[in-house]
């Protein structure tokens, strides 16, 4: 068994759901009425969405219809203190500051975007990932610290030279992320005013609070964990992660954070981290763009019970971990896309019969990107062409005479063509509910892939366009 996993995902699954609240959103023509969706709403036959149905009258977004109930209760991991506060970064009234501290000798692995306008503690975090070392991290929301130039490399050294002296480390085993607002100055005096006051106040259990410090555009704070064994020995994992918007990751997420308590060296869990950010956070797409920002972070405290020794990512006793980790890492996946802006439906695109794993991959996000293909999930509307036309735009090999097409089980396609028994009205059905299942085999081999994505809607038009303002 990999453990036991609770998060979003796992919440939604097993908790008898509450009655819909009073609020209603105006999304499009289908009627949302899935057990755990929190929205029962009924969509108008028009596509208007008034700006007033996403953000309240204090300006906060609403929580998004797929989210999960709360956050979930996420058990202290040995060796890991967080916390958060207001520094004034951006916002006003709400914090936008997170700081991890780690016992000594935690050992780091990392991922990060592949974007060539990268942020300056991207390109920090990058040189000092070789050191496999890490004491703490420190996140800010409301400001990216990207394309600010000279200015953004010194807010990076500054904030590290903060930290480190606050946690008395090294500046080199201090880890920097920033979201928000590309291209404005960070004003890096107020971090640097926050932190050493904030280092005194951290605790083993403010997970909720230092995911409440990282969101920007995201409308709940997403959390998961694990439970499971290395060799008999319990271990703990725990997550944080922010995502919402500028999510077509060519990496890992926009930010997320993981913790264990197990002892692993750090090219061990350089090896599990990128084997399953491939089909976690990279499979995972809302609107095609890739963040400048992107960055993933896998931390082992070594502070929990001693187990058997781990020596490589293959080690038979370190399976179940690795099950465990993937679990928490598609869980917090899953509820960025949850959370995708203006989202009101939760997609699952499933790609068999491909040339290869990668083949796959690309298939399904061809079809997960296509604006013709989420617009028609948004509506409702059973249009199967469009997941036609997203297969030959994927440049990927197909055999048209065997692509099958199913939606929500029922098989659409046949030898090149419309199956006869198909009939609308089940798929129609299907396509009213909060999730919805696509599933193509290409017919050319045994590649496979699985990636999620959410439908466009307006309400995805009315939150960038405002973004700023």
């Amino acid at each position: 068994m990999g453990g036991t996993v609770n998060g979003g995902a796992q919440a939604r699954a097993i908790k008898t759901p509450r009655a819909p609240p009073l609020s209603v959103l105006v999304l499009g023509p289908a009627i949302c009425r899935m057990p755990w969706c929190r929205a029962g709403f009924r969509q108008k036959s028009t596509f208007h969405l008034m700006r007033m149905s996403l953000i309240g009258m204090a300006g906060k977004l609403k929580r998004s219809p797929l989210a999960p109930r709360g956050f979930p209760k996420l058990p202290p991991v040995p060796g890991l203190t967080l916390g958060a506060t207001a520094s004034g970064i951006r916002y006003h009234g709400r914090s936008d500051l997170m700081l991890a501290a780690l016992v000594p000798g935690t050992t780091l692995a990392g991922v990060f975007t592949r974007s060539a306008t990268a942020s300056a503690p991207v390109e920090w975090c990058r040189k000092q990932l070789a050191g496999g070392r890490v004491r703490g991290i420190v996140v800010n929301s409301g400001n990216a610290n990207a394309f600010t130039g000279a200015a953004g490399v010194k807010a990076v050294a500054r904030t590290a030279r903060a930290a480190a002296a606050a946690l008395n480390c090294a500046e080199k085993e201090i880890f920097i992320a920033s979201t928000g607002v590309i291209g404005e100055p960070l004003t890096v005096e107020r971090i640097e005013e926050a932190l050493p006051g904030l280092a005194k106040r951290l605790r083993p259990t403010r997970w909720k609070a230092a995911a409440d410090a990282i969101l920007t555009t995201d409308t709940f704070p997403k959390g998961a964990f694990a439970k499971t064994r290395i060799g008999g020995v319990p271990v703990v994992i725990g997550g944080l992660a922010k995502g919402s918007g500028m999510i077509a990751p060519n990496m890992a997420t926009m930010l997320a954070f993981l913790f264990t308590d197990a002892k692993i060296p750090a090219r061990v869990l350089q090896s599990l981290l990128s084997e399953l950010n491939a089909r976690s956070f990279n499979s995972i797409t809302v609107d095609s763009d890739t963040s400048t920002s992107d960055s993933v972070f896998l931390c082992a405290t070594g502070a929990g019970k001693a187990h058997k020794a781990v020596r490589s990512a293959k080690d038979t006793h370190v399976q179940a971990f690795k099950k465990a980790l993937g679990a928490v890492m598609i869980d917090l996946a899953q509820q960025v896309v949850r959370d995708g802006e203006g989202a009101s439906k939760f997609v699952t695109v499933t790609i068999s019969g491909a040339a290869s794993e990668r083949a796959a991959h690309r298939v399904g996000l061809a079809i997960a990107n296509s604006p013709l293909v989420k617009t028609a999930i948004a509506g409702g509307d059973a249009n199967w062409g469009r997941i036609v036309m997203a297969v030959g735009k994927s440049g990927e090999r197909a055999n048209r005479s065997k692509i099958a097409i199913r939606i929500g089980g029922v098989r659409i396609t046949e030898r090149g063509a419309r199956d006869p028994a198909y009939r609308e009205a089940s798929v129609a059905r299907h396509m009213k509910g909060c999730d919805v299942d696509i599933a193509v085999d290409l017919g050319v081999g045994r590649g496979k892939a699985t990636v999620w994505t959410c439908d466009l809607t307006h309400g995805y038009i009315d939150i960038n366009a405002d973004y700023r303002s």
